[in-house]
């Protein structure tokens, strides 16, 4: 399995009540799988998923990934796994406005083995080809349309080639039209072997997936 949790919990501290966000979430990804998270705001599904991407820790339980059991781990060990086996798509993007496109798909590559700058234009460059924007490598974000934009957003998951691909309402911002786009994309990176595990309040966007774990005042259902 890549993706081993068990007996999970969570709980955030509010002024003077606590909020429990997970209660004893256990469920098992293969590696390859295509899953997507549902339920409706403040079930728990993105917390989940910040936990599944190393940027929040349990209060308990167990969370394997990859066979290394990472629930325990300080934040050092943890930007090392989210930047070697994770790659992030936002709803919001979350690129830098004044960073072109290719820039911003090398950001990851300065935070891994050194590399020389060459090298990471080259990879920036294949991944913007490879998704269908070869002549807005050199345009800002503003310039771009919302789908072109997310198409940068994964081109800077995919380039530390990760694992793991984690979603957040990829398709949020997006019109009817470009959502598809970017779901046949995740489909075809996901017939390549990435898993991904998508945040979705969308059934007809939940369709592409494999599978889909609904979720529900923190529980799977």
């Amino acid at each position: 399995m890549l993706i081993t949790l068990r007996q999970i919990n969570k709980a955030y501290h509010m002024e003077s009540v606590d909020v429990v966000a997970l209660k004893n979430v256990s469920t098992d990804i293969a590696a390859g799988e295509f899953v997507a998270i549902m339920g409706h705001s403040g079930s728990g599904k993105s917390t989940l998923l910040n936990l599944l991407g190393c940027l929040d820790t349990p209060d308990s339980g167990s969370y394997q990934l990859d066979g290394e059991e990472v629930s325990r781990l300080g934040s050092d060990a943890l930007a090392r796994i989210r930047n070697q086996k994770i790659g992030f798509v936002f709803q919001n993007f979350n690129l830098l406005p004044r960073t072109t496109a290719e820039e911003n798909v090398e950001l990851p590559l300065y935070y891994g083995t050194p590399m020389r700058s060459s090298e990471r234009r080259k990879r920036a460059q294949n991944l913007l080809t490879r998704l269908g924007l070869q002549g807005r490598m050199k345009h800002h974000p503003g310039q771009l349309s919302g789908g072109q934009q997310q198409r940068v957003a994964i081109a800077r998951a995919l380039v530390n080639q990760p694992r793991l691909i984690l979603a957040d309402e990829p398709t949020g911002n997006l019109d009817s039209r470009s959502a598809e786009d970017i779901m046949a994309l995740f489909q075809e990176l996901n017939r390549e072997g990435i898993t991904i595990v998508m945040v979705t309040h969308e059934p007809d966007i939940a369709h592409f997936a494999k599978r889909v774990i609904q979720m529900r005042d923190g529980e799977i259902l």
